[in-house]
Formats: structure tokens, sequence, C-alpha cells
């Protein structure tokens, strides 16, 4: 009797949740670790971000991660992923740190010495 072993090669899995492909480093990662971006409405070229990830149409997933939108900026990812939106800044906002939205800088918090109890 002929019997044939088959092996397999283990791959590593993500278990039971849903895998996506990032459009920047095209690396797959569990979908609760990437942003998911939507085209906007129609006639617009805005790209958003979409936070409940319930919003309608296409969507592509994105890491938060500067590197990883300055590839999909570089390989123009996001107009052929999103059938030509192309227009980046709510997603730039949302990833790369900067001044809040009042235009002045973000002011660090100030450091709170703690009670050593040596101190009269």
């Amino acid at each position: 009797m002929n019997v044939r072993t088959i092996t397999v090669a283990a791959t590593p899995t993500s278990g039971n949740r849903p895998e996506r492909t990032c459009i920047g480093c095209r690396k797959k990662g569990p979908q609760t670790e990437l942003l998911r971006l939507v085209a906007g409405d129609s006639g617009s070229s805005a790209v958003l971000v979409d936070e409940r990830r319930r919003m309608a149409g296409r969507g592509a997933w994105l890491h938060p991660s500067e590197s990883c939108l300055a590839l999909a900026l570089k390989r123009r990812a996001f107009g052929r992923a999103l059938r030509g939106a192309t227009e980046t800044a709510d997603v730039e906002r949302r990833i790369k740190p900067g001044p809040t939205a009042a235009g002045a800088p973000v002011a660090a918090a100030p450091t709170v010495q703690p009670e050593s109890g040596s101190e009269v």
C-alpha cells in the first residue's frame, strides 16, 4: 500500500481575525491595526478616514504610520485603490503629528514632581 504524506508549510496566521493589506507597505495585518479609508461623496476626490468602519463604498486599508502614508503617496496608491480619490488631507491630519485645529501648537503637559515626604 502506497501512502503519500503531504507536508504543509506553517504560515503565521492571526487566528479568526480578518486580515487586510496595507496600501502603503503592502504587508498584511489584522484589520484592527489598520485604518479604513473610503472615497468621499460622488464628484469629490477626498479620501476620508472611516473611524467606525461603517461608511458605504469601497474601502482601502493603511497602517497608521507616517512611513506607510509616505509609501502610499509615493506609489499613488490612493487613486488606484479608491478609484480616483487623491486628496489625502484628512488621512494626513489623522496620521501626522502637528498643530491642533486652532493653529496653535500643542502645549506639553506640565511635569508634576511626586512628593517624597522628606521635604518640610
